[in-house]
């Protein structure tokens, strides 16, 4: 959630980054719903305040009236009618700022000064790439053909159990699978100093709406029929993020989890797109990076956290490229963004493994996650950070398809292999 003061205070400014987005704020129509807000507090307060000082007045007033003889139906009168005003004030006041509040939680965060211009994925700008894709000798096989003898990944069976954009994987696919799990939290465990975390796969409204997922997104969302308050979850940072939502962090930062869990989205909107084998389903898996860190080293955190993510790829020796994502590419609650990008042999083309984004305070405002300052005793808003360390499927697939043989066996990486037993190849006809 952006900074209210920060639209009151530059306006302007605010509505000339958002642009980059392709977002056109109407900037007048929000600060004049703010101005609503602010008179409909003043009103309800001076309301308040009459019916208070009246309430504590009124115990002699009546003792008076009666020690008089007078009527003390005009004195209850009065009271009533002050209750009611600043009855209706409340609710008046409360209606203006739910308003408010839904406007500012559909708008998205303001870009970094440093994201380029551009409004798809193709102005995109690539900063490194690292690895030579191979050439092959015979023809490439994708994933889905190279898993296809013995029916180590099976589409059809999924498609029984459950429908379309699911996988059934046996054998030593399976077997790689929750090998590259384990290597990637080892990895990000012991030398990159994160600490894992476990959370629930189901989270709520308010987890969602915090981390940005709600209300833009809910058409993305897999929610659970007969619990109108529960989902399941799109990926590990919503519960992780949630973990300080509403807390003041007392220790030191940064704070670095790692977490492995499925992950489940309905892909909406994406009708006829990617829909062979593992590149977009219903059901993956994902290990996921979350920092919090001060707001002063969350730009340097970013670039250590897509270090950690690259890492991964270099260990396997799989061909990437890292692009910054342009305004237009731009995630809702990102600041900046580096997508890393894995080759594909099939497809002959990088594509996304892993998104690490710096959302600065602007999450961190909507779940009211702060730390005190050391340096000042106060609570302040922390930054946060995340990103897929990595996809565990697209990682299993650009393994099987640049580590392919002629015989249709994945000679296993070297340093995935003790997670395999020693095995130095799978599958193969």
């Amino acid at each position: 959630m952006l900074d209210l003061k920060r639209i009151r205070s530059e306006p302007d400014s605010v509505a000339q980054a958002l642009a980059k987005r392709g977002v056109n704020l109407d900037v007048q129509g929000l600060l004049e719903l703010d101005a609503r807000h602010r008179e409909a507090i003043e009103k309800t307060q001076r309301l308040l305040a009459e019916r208070n000082a009246y309430s504590k007045s009124m115990g002699k007033a009546v003792a008076q009236a009666k020690k008089e003889g007078q009527d003390i139906e005009p004195l209850k009168r009065k009271g009533e009618e002050l209750k009611n005003a600043a009855h209706h004030a409340h609710e008046e006041e409360s209606a203006v700022r739910e308003r408010l509040e839904e406007r500012l939680l559909e708008i998205p965060n303001i870009p970094d000064e440093a994201v380029p211009a551009g409004e798809s994925e193709a102005d995109n700008v690539e900063i490194r790439r690292r690895g030579e894709p191979r050439r092959f000798d015979f023809d490439v096989r994708d994933h889905v053909d190279l898993g296809a003898p013995g029916g180590l990944m099976d589409f059809e069976t999924a498609t029984k159990l459950s429908g379309s954009r699911f996988a059934v994987m046996r054998g030593g696919v399976a077997r790689m699978h929750r090998a590259l799990i384990q290597f990637m939290l080892d990895v990000h465990i012991n030398e990159h100093g994160y600490d894992e975390i476990y959370v629930p796969f189901v989270v709520n409204r308010d987890s969602l709406y915090g981390t940005g997922q709600l209300p833009k997104f809910e058409a993305d969302l897999f929610r659970l029929e007969d619990e109108r308050n529960f989902y399941l979850i799109p990926t590990a940072e919503v519960p992780v993020t949630n973990v300080y939502r509403g807390d003041i962090i007392d220790g030191e930062l940064p704070i670095r989890y790692v977490s492995h869990t499925p992950c489940f989205r309905s892909e909406a909107g994406s009708y006829g797109k990617d829909t062979r084998g593992l590149i977009r389903q219903h059901q993956f898996e994902k290990v996921e990076l979350v920092q919090f860190v001060a707001p002063e080293e969350s730009d340097r955190a970013l670039e250590d956290l897509t270090g950690h993510a690259e890492a991964i790829l270099e260990k396997l020796e799989l061909p990437y490229r890292t692009v910054v994502l342009c305004g237009g590419d731009l995630g809702f609650s990102a600041a900046r963004t580096y997508d890393i990008e894995v080759w594909l042999p099939s497809q002959e083309r990088y594509r996304e493994i892993s998104s690490c984004s710096n959302f600065r305070d602007f999450q961190a405002r909507r779940l009211k996650t702060r730390w005190r300052n050391p340096e000042t005793g106060k609570p302040e808003l922390v930054h946060t950070l995340n990103g897929s360390g990595l996809a565990i499927g697209r990682t299993l697939l650009a393994i099987m398809e640049n580590f392919q043989q002629a015989d249709g066996s994945i000679t296993v990486p070297g340093a995935l292999r003790p997670y395999m037993g020693g095995i130095a190849s799978i599958g193969g006809q």
